[in-house]
């Protein structure tokens, strides 16, 4: 299930020392724009303590988390969406994702240059909000031209709900909002709207980079993000990307553990942001766990137990019979799945069971 998230934001704000953090794909990391030119993408591991408790009960010959892939995108300048900078590559890139990491400098360094020559994380964040509903704008206008006349003068049903979900978009955009903060009630508008595959539309997290002294309860630059994204219903995170870097150097975990500890940190940015990075992305996990191995797999919510057992083999999904079920707290607190089974722990599910975060599935299946 190849998701992407993709790390925006101008040049120098910390993207690509983020995406090395995360990664340990090492992208080049200067002081200066466009050092990032080709989008660097890592498959990164999302950290799960149940995989960890679930693997110390059944011990297993392995241990197989989920993943989820991050984009190091080339940095965005004003006028992009006319051209400027690397803009066409940038917004084409961003288009493949399916979320945005928008990261912020919220950090004073007279070493780092700013390429508007000044801290301001609102600035920065309206800048590349504007050149994103530009684009979307011109995407828009184009698609009513095609659209209009058989909308308003045939009797073709789509056509008109493609016309109305379009001028809505627009006015939207002409007041400076982003499509996102649209929302359509009829499955036929929210299909018509997914597919315009708006850049503005996609689900985004802000990402405030601050320096070590503000890791843990931010700074006045991140209270300025906070109240600019008050009414877009977004999530904000605060890491420090340099400090993360020095943290990934540490070669073992305890000593990782003790910088952080230092620091006042309970666990590592990175390791929060991957975690916010797969909610943005709306994805949770089911687990499978057997001696060979304990598995984590990644489903969207909402899914029911066929798509689900799809995720392992699509024969499992066309051959679907039913769903044996444990929930995650019963298989720690019995020890085993023969102990759950005794104590009566043990659901059977069939094709309408929605399953959730944490479940461990074992699947039935005849193909």
């Amino acid at each position: 299930m190849a998701l992407q998230c993709g790390i925006v934001g101008l040049p120098n704000v910390g993207k690509s020392t983020l995406f090395n953090c995360l990664s340990n794909a090492k992208a080049q990391a200067a002081n200066f724009p466009f050092c990032t030119i080709e989008p660097n993408v890592g498959v990164i591991t999302v950290p799960d303590d149940r995989l960890n408790k679930l693997a110390e009960l059944v011990e297993p010959d392995r241990i197989v988390p989920t993943t989820v892939e991050i984009v190091d995108i080339a940095g965005l300048v004003k006028g992009a969406s006319k051209g400027e900078g690397l803009g066409n590559k940038f917004l084409a890139n961003i288009r493949e994702t399916d979320a945005i990491l928008h990261v912020l400098r919220c950090f004073d360094d007279e070493n780092v240059t700013h390429v508007d020559g000044s801290v301001d994380p609102v600035r920065d964040k309206e800048i590349i909000d504007t050149e994103l509903q530009l684009k979307d704008l011109e995407t828009i206008e184009s698609r009513i031209q095609k659209v209009q006349k058989q909308a308003q003068t045939g009797g073709d049903k789509v056509a008109k709900q493609t016309y109305e979900v379009l001028v809505r978009y627009r006015e939207a955009l002409l007041q400076g909002k982003s499509a996102r903060t649209v929302q359509f009630e009829t499955k036929d508008e929210q299909k018509i709207a997914h597919e315009l595959f708006l850049l503005t539309s996609k689900p985004v997290m802000y990402v405030c980079n601050v320096d070590e002294a503000s890791a843990v309860s931010g700074n006045k630059y991140v209270e300025q993000v906070r109240e600019a994204v008050k009414e877009e219903g977004a999530e904000i995170l605060i890491v420090a990307a340099k400090t993360e870097a020095d943290i990934a150097e540490l070669e073992t975990y305890e000593d990782r553990q003790m910088f952080l500890q230092e620091v006042g940190l309970e666990e590592s940015g990175v390791s929060r942001l991957i975690r916010a990075a797969y909610k943005l992305l709306n994805l949770e996990t089911y687990f499978t766990a057997g001696k060979m191995e304990v598995r984590a797999w990644t489903f969207h919510k909402g899914w029911k137990a066929p798509q689900c057992a799809g995720v392992i083999h699509t024969d499992f999904e066309k051959g679907f019979i039913r769903a044996e079920v444990i929930k995650y707290d019963d298989f720690i607190h019995y020890g085993s799945e023969a102990a759950v089974r005794e104590a009566g722990k043990l659901n059977v599910e069939g094709k309408e069971y929605v399953v959730e975060d944490g479940d461990i599935m074992h699947f039935r299946f005849n193909v």
